[in-house]
């Protein structure tokens, strides 16, 4: 039996892929049942864009809201995950071919899904293009998602997408697991720690079916 909910978080611990350039996660037993202590504690240590996390406008814009001051209306809803098969990057040719039409929350799978199983570091994952980006954000669209660490290409210095994106008040979600996941319609929640005045956050996302389906898309 297919489940009711897709948990589509990576699990946060020690050997968890990092961006090159952020903190590796440290998880240290400070306090153990085992060790004679009362009671089982942990000092946790990683960035606010560790695994699958959310970025908020105020990651790229000084002005932007930031991650305790998002709406919850544009973090649960519904949302559609689209198959982007076999490509480098996502471009505006793909947005027009995959017919996005009114979505408020759109979510694109790849072969970033695969990359998980890896040991390292992926660099040439698929990002979405400045042009397929303004194309976004002239819809309207509430959040995009995406199956690996950025929504920019890896060596992008000017991070278009993410200035584009977030200037729009467009929420991103990044770090995303859809490897069992079938393109189609879906509730989204996805709930990020609410951390005072900060740029993102871990977030733990869940997908719930819908009872239409966009298969071979």
């Amino acid at each position: 039996m297919n489940p009711a909910f897709y948990d589509i978080t990576l699990t946060i611990s020690d050997t968890l892929i990092t961006w090159p350039a952020d903190p590796a996660v440290s998880i240290r037993k400070t306090n153990m049942i085992s060790r004679g202590d009362e009671w089982n504690l942990s000092e946790l240590k990683f960035s606010s864009h560790c695994g699958t996390h959310i970025d908020a406008p105020y990651h790229f814009d000084e002005n932007g809201i930031t991650v305790d001051q998002i709406p919850l209306d544009s973090l649960i809803g519904n949302a559609t995950v689209y198959d982007v098969k076999n490509k480098e990057k996502i471009n505006v040719e793909d947005l027009e071919s995959l017919k996005i039409g009114n979505c408020d929350r759109i979510i694109f799978k790849t072969i970033n899904s695969t990359y998980w199983k890896r040991p390292t570091f992926i660099k040439e994952f698929v990002y979405i293009t400045k042009e397929a980006a303004v194309y976004l954000a002239d819809r309207k669209i509430k959040l995009v998602g995406i199956d690996y660490l950025s929504v920019d290409k890896f060596d992008d210095m000017y991070a278009d997408a993410h200035h584009i994106l977030l200037k729009k008040g467009i929420i991103i979600i990044e770090g995303l697991d859809l490897s069992m996941v079938k393109p189609g319609d879906y509730e989204l929640i996805a709930l990020p720690l609410k951390i005072k005045n900060n740029d993102g956050s871990p977030a733990r996302v869940v997908l719930k079916k819908n009872a239409r389906y966009l298969n071979d898309i």
